[in-house]
């Protein structure tokens, strides 16, 4: 009798120590970093004259993404990367801890502000559109590319346009992508950092034929969607007034009102 007591007593402090030591790596224990800074020798992989402005000035490079982050916001405004068909693989990856970005000066919000929210961690560069490398999936979980999105919008009509991005790519070869949500004023908040969640989503695609670039550009309601991906076709000039970004400024004007005024959903193939 003695003797089973004190099993069960052994196994009762097993399982609390299994549960503390859970719990500690849980809501303590994250890596210190995925990637290098620029400080370290890391440019932007993004082409330098398409890089939008920076409405805080905080741009940070990693290895295969750019970003600029907004501090208010707790969130980043928009995220730049190049998508090619060699990047499209479909490599198993073992999905990492989200950390907070430690390039980012302030650094970017703990994830655990989307604890209990009834948001997802959105990701804005995605992790499917990185899986060639480990340290390139990896650098996605930063959170400074995370935003809080509806659950339904989330894995809904905003993974059908990722899915969509894909198969252009596969079709056209090289495509520049921005994405970010429309920062503003007067949106709700989540967590103990005031994360705010955007009302809708953005989402830029460029690509270039010979000399001249072709562009599309979307904005989707923050919320579950029954309409198709085309009903929210924009052009880039109404991404960039409802932003306050300006995304092409460093080509010529010329080439700059060709890109940005049209919304020539033809040139796209759904």
């Amino acid at each position: 009798m003695g003797y089973r007591m004190g099993n069960r007593a052994i196994y009762s402090i097993l399982m609390l120590v299994c549960v503390v030591v859970f719990w500690f790596f849980e809501n303590f224990y994250t890596p210190a970093t995925y990637s290098k800074s620029s400080e370290n020798g890391i440019s932007s992989s993004f082409p330098e004259k398409l890089l939008p402005t920076s409405t805080t000035g905080e741009i940070v490079h990693h290895t295969y993404f750019s970003l600029s982050y907004n501090e208010p916001f707790e969130q980043a405004e928009w995220v730049a990367y190049e998508l090619n068909k060699s990047q499209l693989t479909t490599d198993d990856r073992k999905r990492p801890y989200f950390i907070e970005d430690p390039f980012v000066s302030t650094k970017s919000a703990d994830w655990r502000n989307y604890k209990g929210s009834g948001y997802d961690r959105g990701h804005l560069v995605p992790a499917g559109d990185r899986r060639f490398s480990e340290q390139a999936y990896n650098e996605t979980f930063y959170t400074s590319n995370i935003s809080p999105q509806n659950r339904a919008f989330n894995t809904g009509i905003w993974n059908n346009l990722e899915k969509q991005t894909r198969r252009w790519t596969k079709r056209y070869g090289t495509l520049y992508v921005y994405t970010g949500g429309v920062l503003k004023k007067g949106l709700d908040q989540i967590g103990e950092e005031d994360v705010d969640v955007p009302d809708a989503f953005y989402k830029i695609i460029v690509r270039k034929t010979g000399n001249d670039f072709s562009g599309i550009a979307f904005v989707i309601p923050n919320k579950p969607q029954a309409f198709p991906l085309s009903n929210f076709v924009v052009s880039i000039d109404e991404v960039e007034t409802i932003t306050s970004i300006d995304f092409f400024y460093k080509l010529p004007i010329n080439e700059q009102d060709s890109l940005e005024k049209t919304t020539m959903v033809s040139d796209w193939e759904f």
